[in-house]
């Protein structure tokens, strides 16, 4: 299904390919090779809370406090449910066994044209490829599913592994800046990344992502 969907894209210019309507906001359950991305739900809530609770990963993401509290994971879980957090907000789980890794999801722009890429695995998850797969799935889901122009993603100027997943997807450096970061307590620099659809069909036509 996959492989007909892609000859199909590839067999029309962007312009030509019919995209949904602005007003779409399901949220599908995506599937890769080895993970499942399904919303949040209150069994996620312990293991949620144990690799949140760390400050490698808080400090370099915006909204996330240290320490991370049950009640935190709570109430994510809660507010994600209720569609106050972005438009998307998936858990990250592993395919054959269940296991919730992390968190990553969207967020759209007031332009109406772009949605922010965000994401977070826990520590023991790191440097397995889990976070590229994720970001690969959750951004083919946008340009197939969404009438949106480019997809931005943001990454502590100090966070090479987030460089990198962000690079590995097909994304091409914009500009530095500032950021508040909740856990740092302050504004911290970014590097900003920008993949427009464009970019998208052509990588995928020359099998240079997902």
């Amino acid at each position: 299904m996959f492989s007909e969907m892609l000859r199909e894209d590839q067999s029309r210019s962007p312009e030509e390919r019919p995209r949904p309507e602005r007003s779409r906001t399901d949220c599908p359950i995506l599937l890769s090779q080895r993970l499942v991305l399904r919303a949040p739900h209150e069994d996620d809530i312990d293991a949620l809370a144990h690799l949140a609770n760390n400050a490698n990963i808080a400090t370099m993401v915006a909204r996330m406090p240290h320490p991370y509290t049950i009640a935190d994971a709570a109430d994510f879980v809660r507010r994600t449910t209720a569609g106050a957090i972005g438009k998307c907000v998936y858990a990250i789980t592993k395919a054959d066994t269940g296991a919730f890794l992390g968190c990553c999801g969207i967020e759209p722009h007031e332009d109406g044209r772009t949605v922010e890429l965000g994401y977070w695995l826990g520590e023991p998850h790191w440097n397995q490829g889990y976070a590229t797969e994720a970001a690969q799935s959750l951004t083919d889901m946008v340009f197939r599913t969404r009438d949106v122009e480019q997809i931005d993603a943001r990454c502590r100027v100090m966070n090479i592994s987030s460089r990198r997943v962000i690079q590995k997807c097909g994304f091409q450096f914009q500009a530095t800046g500032m950021v508040q970061s909740l856990a740092v307590g302050g504004m911290v620099p970014v590097e900003w990344f920008r993949l427009d659809r464009r970019t998208w069909v052509s990588l995928k036509s020359w099998g240079n992502i997902g």
